[in-house]
């Protein structure tokens, strides 16, 4: 490594809180600049050494990571005002001082620890899983399409990492409209040979206040998806069927 490199030092204002009831706070943390480094990277050389820049002795930073490779979603927060997974934001990339903050649709725990409680709650109403009949071996289950397939794959990329519904303007504290990963997990089960057997009971559910009138299209959540899920095509689809199904209510079929 050259001297200059050895040198060189990378600047964080970290917005901190120590618990839901206290008020946040910025912090800032010059550490050992190195080559590659992502933000995960830096936030544990802060661990290492809680010293801020001042040169004061400090609590560590508290955050979430766990596969470090854009899979688990655990390590969601805003890096320079973006949403987005901190382990694949290099600080090579990143225009200095590096801001962290968490993300504020979700109650913060602790610093950028947050609880994702809401977004978990609504993929519990859309019952978003394959039903099953009992523990035992039930062969081979039935095939999906191939055309299907392919963008019902996309779908199940979700890491329910919370980005598209911190990007999305109709997501707060004062709405309870679920948000976007919850209703496309609603078209991936609802495409599935299986999982269409809940196809009725997951569209009356997102046809209740908090569900798709929500959306107000505002196309957040699709650009920010770190796994370019096509939110709102499946938002899209599924204000076509849950209009087919009020039609077919309507007419008692």
């Amino acid at each position: 490594m050259s001297t200059e490199t050895q040198n060189k030092t990378i600047r964080f204002i970290i917005t901190r809180q120590e618990d839901q009831q206290s008020k946040p706070y910025k912090e800032e943390f010059e550490i050992p600049y190195r080559p590659n480094m992502n933000v995960i990277g830096a936030l544990m050389e802060v661990q290492r050494n809680p010293v801020n820049a001042k040169g004061e002795k400090t609590s560590p930073v508290c955050w979430e990571s766990n596969c470090l490779e854009e899979v688990c979603g655990a390590c969601s927060m805003v890096i320079n005002g973006k949403p987005r997974q901190a382990c694949t934001a290099l600080v090579d990339k990143l225009e200095q001082p590096i801001r962290i903050e968490p993300m504020r649709t979700f109650p913060v725990i602790r610093d950028v620890v947050i609880d994702r409680g809401r977004m978990f709650d609504s993929l519990k109403r859309v019952k978003a899983w394959i039903p099953i009949d009992g523990t035992y071996d039930l062969g081979p289950g039935p095939r999906m399409a191939e055309t299907k397939r392919q963008w019902a794959y996309e779908l199940s990329k979700c890491m329910t990492c919370g980005v598209c519904l911190e990007a999305c303007p109709n997501v707060s504290e004062k709405t309870s409209f679920m948000g976007p990963a919850p209703l496309s997990q609603v078209r991936l089960f609802n495409a599935h040979p299986t999982g269409e057997m809940n196809m009725e009971e997951r569209l009356e559910t997102i046809m209740e206040d908090d569900g798709i009138e929500g959306c107000g299209n505002s196309q957040n959540c699709v650009m920010s998806c770190p796994k370019g899920i096509p939110l709102t095509t499946s938002i899209a689809a599924l204000n076509k069927d849950t209009t087919k199904h009020m039609f077919k209510k309507w007419l008692g079929n």
